[in-house]
C-alpha cells in the first residue's frame, strides 16, 4: 500500500479522485501536517519532492520522517538549493513566483546536518537543475504559469506552446540528470536510517 499526505485538502481530494477514476486502490491519500505526522517503523521509503522549503520546523519534519522509516529505510528528498532554486527573494522588486516557500533553500552542509542531527546514519546530497536544467524549468513550468496568471486565455495557448518547447526542454533535462554539477538551484538528498 503507498501513502501520499499533503496539508491542502484539495489537494487530497483532485488526487483521490483521479486514482479513483482510473482505478487504482493501492493508494491511501490523507490531509495531515508534516511537523505532526510520524507513523514509526512503517515506511520503506519516504519520497519528499517540494516540500522542505515550504515548512518551518523542518528539523522536526526530518526527525519524524526518520521515526517513520523501517530499519535501513531510504528518504529521498528534492528541494530547492540555496543558489536561486525558490525564487523567494528576487532581487528586482518583483512578487516571489512562489510566495509560500519559507526559505531561499538548503546548501548541501546545512541539510546534511540538520539529517544527522534527526538520526539519519549517512546522507548523500548533489547539486540538481544546472544551467540545462535551469532552461528546461524555465520554458516548461515558470513561463507557462506566470503567462496563466496575466490571462486565462492562454490556457488555449497552452498546448501550442508546448508543441514548440517541448521537445527542447526534454533535450535540457536530459542533458541536466547526466551531468555532474558543481552548483545547481536544486539538490537532491539521500538519507539512510
Amino acid at each position: 500500500m503507498l501513502e501520499a499526505v499533503d496539508v491542502k485538502e484539495e489537494q487530497i481530494a483532485d488526487c483521490t479522485a483521479f486514482f479513483s477514476r482510473i482505478g487504482r486502490s493501492n493508494l491511501i491519500f490523507e490531509t495531515a501536517d508534516l511537523t505532526g505526522y510520524s507513523k514509526p517503523d512503517t515506511f520503506d521509503l519516504i519520497l519528499s519532492v517540494d516540500v522542505m522549503e515550504h515548512i518551518s520546523d523542518d528539523e522536526k519534519v526530518f526527525r519524524n520522517f526518520f521515526d517513520s522509516l523501517k530499519r535501513e529505510g531510504l528518504l529521498l528528498i528534492s528541494t530547492p538549493s540555496d543558489q536561486g532554486g525558490s525564487d523567494v527573494h528576487d532581487h528586482d522588486e518583483e512578487s516571489s513566483f512562489i510566495e509560500e516557500h519559507v526559505r531561499d533553500g538548503y546548501n548541501i552542509a546545512e541539510i546534511q546536518e540538520k539529517l544527522k542531527r534527526a538520526g539519519f546514519l549517512r546522507t548523500e546530497a548533489k547539486y540538481a537543475y544546472g544551467k540545462t536544467g535551469q532552461l528546461a524549468w524555465r520554458f516548461s513550468m515558470k513561463y507557462p504559469i506566470q503567462l496563466l496568471n496575466i490571462s486565462k486565455l492562454f490556457f488555449i495557448l497552452l498546448p501550442f506552446y508546448y508543441l514548440v518547447t517541448f521537445p527542447f526542454c526534454l533535450m535540457f533535462n536530459w542533458l541536466d540528470v547526466h551531468q555532474e554539477h558543481k552548483a545547481g538551484t536544486g539538490l537532491i538528498v539521500l538519507a539512510y536510517k
